[in-house]
């Protein structure tokens, strides 16, 4: 099946005043690069080209993250640097989910802004910078009805890894959380769409693809013969696409993985053998004032049985330190989990409390210097047990996928199945897969040595 492109649409911006060219900076998590890379594309179908490095844009899209304690004002912080070589401001647009949460208070705030447009609205960007280059300032922090994926031209992606996002939203409302408030409820992308768009990045040289979504083991829909399937189902399907190599997913959510998804770990050749799997915390206790709806053991029996169904599987987690009402003990419940499962990679930060949510305002806040050494102790054993994972590797040989050069002539940086970072040096072109030995390991990446090219790009 040929992926069949939508009618181009007359988004011209045609304002005297219109920009020319623009950048767009994405920050936080692997859906905002997503997003950050489709807002790229509506503005290249409206005839702007992207800034070349080093230059000045006359417009940049600040595509903002809302998980973390003062996003909002990093946001001003760079919206007040944002000037060009001459000394005058380039046309500046708040995308993400700072803009969704805070898109009043921005444009009171900053001046300097001409476009404020939400996650869900951003499909309207070329309208909104239609307006602003008309000397209106235009926002969008709608949630519409209409899904924004079928207003989305081509993707234009050429690079052997790509992002699909398959699921957007959370139900969850863990009590720390804006997610539900800034990306809305739970909505699966359909599947002929899914299936079309995976068909593109492939021709357009995508060997790898992740899918997306902020709880993407939630996606279910129908496939082309009206059967319902869940993302176990979908992942089967795309395994069949010519030339694509690997796939990847995340992130998930423990009460949603089905014995379908565990059982594809093992089944499915091109599904890679890593997970990522949040617990957040190893305290019982914790995760219910969380409202993670999911317990320490039975977080730990899920984990085993996806060990059951690939024994080499690498894992990996998020942490939260210093959740209100976090005692000593619960944080060393929290180790004690990390020490059981032996990650091979994981993420962890601060609480951070977030307006609106109902973790803002409990009991038992912990002191910032409380939260900063248990985050030092948490980051060493995460740190400890990377190690520990990429010195049982070494003396592997496996397939990595190459997707750039490294820093020396000569040197190539690839992806193991494990998603380790592996440097090596010989042959190669990006978008290959080729055979390396595992010989040295860092905490971050692993030295190896070229073995043998097993497909070209």
């Amino acid at each position: 099946m040929a992926y069949a492109p939508r009618p181009m649409r007359d988004t011209s911006i045609h304002s005297p005043g219109a920009p020319r060219t623009f950048r767009v900076r994405s920050y936080g998590c692997q859906m905002n690069v997503y997003d950050g890379e489709r807002m790229g594309d509506l503005l290249a179908e409206t005839g702007l080209a992207p800034a070349a490095e080093g230059e000045d844009a006359d417009l940049v899209v600040l595509n903002t993250c809302h998980i973390r304690e003062r996003a909002a004002e990093k946001v001003y912080s760079d919206i007040g640097r944002l000037k060009r070589a001459d000394g005058s401001r380039p046309m500046i647009a708040v995308a993400g989910c700072v803009a969704q949460a805070q898109g009043e208070e921005i444009m009171v705030r900053a001046p300097a802004v001409g476009v404020v447009v939400g996650p869900q609205a951003y499909h309207r960007l070329p309208e909104l910078v239609a307006r602003a280059a008309s000397g209106e300032r235009a926002s969008d922090t709608d949630m519409p009805t209409e899904a924004k994926f079928a207003a989305l031209p081509r993707r234009r992606l050429a690079g052997p890894n790509a992002f699909l996002t398959v699921q957007e939203g959370c139900d969850k409302f863990c009590t720390y959380c804006v997610v539900p408030y800034t990306r809305g409820a739970e909505i699966s992308r359909p599947f002929n769409d899914l299936v079309l768009e995976a068909e593109m990045l492939v021709e357009a040289g995508a060997r790898e693809i992740t899918l997306l979504g902020q709880n993407v083991n939630a996606w279910t829909g129908e496939d082309a013969a009206g059967r319902s399937i869940g993302l176990d189902g979908l992942i089967r399907i795309l395994a069949k696409l010519p030339d694509l190599q690997r796939i990847r997913y995340t992130t998930s959510h423990p009460n949603d993985v089905t014995e379908g998804l565990i059982a594809a770990h093992g089944e499915v050749e091109e599904l890679m053998p890593y997970l990522h799997l949040p617990v957040q915390s190893g305290s019982d206790r914790v995760l219910k004032a969380m409202n993670r709806s999911h317990t320490a053991q039975g977080y730990l029996r899920l984990l085993e049985r996806f060990r059951d169904a690939r024994p080499d599987i690498a894992l990996s987690g998020d942490f939260i330190v210093g959740f209100p009402g976090e005692s000593e003990a619960d944080f060393a419940a929290t180790l004690e989990l990390i020490d059981a499962v032996g990650y091979a990679q994981a993420y962890s930060f601060k609480y951070s409390p977030r307006p609106g949510t109902p973790a803002a305002t409990m009991p038992g806040q912990v002191s910032r210097e409380v939260m900063d050494e248990r985050l030092q102790r948490l980051q060493g054993a995460l740190d400890r047990h990377q190690l520990a994972f990429n010195a049982a590797s070494v003396g592997r040989t496996c397939a990595v996928l190459v997707e750039r050069r490294g820093k020396r002539p000569g040197q190539w940086l690839g992806k193991s199945p494990w998603l380790q970072s592996v440097v090596f040096a010989g042959e190669a072109t990006i978008g290959d897969i080729v055979q390396v030995e595992l010989v040295q390991a860092g905490p971050k990446s692993i030295n190896g040595t070229l073995a043998r090219a097993l497909h070209h790009a």
